[in-house]
């Protein structure tokens, strides 16, 4: 919305010329970024791992993308069902280990095929996790039809993977 404001002129110069024209802007202000920042609490006691505490615009200067995917690129080969199976991917690892991932799940995709990495808890047995590596590994190979590998590193304390505090 905008208002005219006419100044006092003389006679001769009674019409409102575009150029001695004023205008107040009344919309808000678009220039706040917020979107993909974690909202600090109260009490700071949300913790953050490295990958959470980076701002977005520091995505592949201080961290690493989440998914390396180049299909998205010009004549790049099916990018819509690539985003499709990392979602499926995230949703199926969140579920088979369920309460384990203590940081998020990276997807790397080379040629054809996709390493699946993360940090998990080491509150079970070893060989419960060497079970769940082997099933997720050929679930996931016979579903999205090529080798899937899983890299996985364990830690003792969830406390082990927290950068800070907010």
């Amino acid at each position: 919305m905008s208002f005219a404001v006419v100044t006092k002129l003389p006679k001769c110069f009674q019409f409102v010329a575009p150029s001695l024209q004023r205008s107040i802007q009344t919309s808000a202000a678009c220039c706040k970024v917020s979107s993909g920042r974690y909202k600090v609490t109260r009490n700071r006691d949300k913790p953050l791992t490295y990958e959470q505490a980076n701002p977005p615009h520091f995505i592949f200067v201080r961290k690493g993308f989440n998914s390396y995917n180049t299909s998205n690129l010009l004549d790049g080969v099916r990018p819509s069902e690539t985003a499709m199976e990392d979602v499926f991917i995230r949703k199926f690892m969140t579920g088979t280990w369920h309460n384990m991932f203590l940081s998020e799940v990276i997807i790397k995709r080379q040629l054809n095929m996709i390493r699946i990495s993360g940090i998990i808890a080491r509150n079970m047995l070893p060989r419960k996790i060497y079970f769940l590596i082997g099933y997720t590994e050929e679930m996931l190979t016979n579903w999205l039809q090529c080798p899937v590998k899983l890299e996985l590193q364990t830690t003792e304390d969830r406390k082990d993977v927290i950068f800070k505090y907010i």
